[in-house]
């Protein structure tokens, strides 16, 4: 990458910020970040810790995020699970994380905590 970007260049994700706030003002507040790194992406996780993914399910559907869209995967302190997906929204590529605790002893099954 050559040169500075201004911030001019953030525009997409900034826009698709202000699109899901107006479009989803009751969703639970995610972690927003956006970067100069990727421009054109706006990253949004939400971390629980009553082991679900209540709030990153939320998200996913208001999004229309297919289930069979998202990835699984433990952490490798196997005490966190993670689901991920993108998708388009208001001209940006938006990320969504959302991360878990997993309970002591718990079993993964799929995309869930057991």
């Amino acid at each position: 990458m050559s040169g500075i970007l201004t911030l001019d260049a953030l525009s997409a994700p900034l826009r698709a910020l202000r699109l899901l706030a107006v479009d989803f003002p009751d969703l639970p507040a995610p972690v927003v970040d956006v970067s100069a790194i990727y421009p054109d992406r706006l990253r949004l996780s939400v971390h629980e810790s009553q082991g679900g993914f209540t709030a990153f399910e939320a998200w996913r559907a208001a999004l229309g995020i297919a289930p069979d869209a998202v990835d699984f995967h433990v952490q490798c302190d196997h005490r966190t699970g993670v689901l991920s997906a993108r998708t388009e929204y208001g001209g940006a590529d938006i990320e969504l994380t959302g991360y878990t605790q997993v309970p002591d002893g718990a079993r993964l099954f799929g995309a869930g905590v057991a």
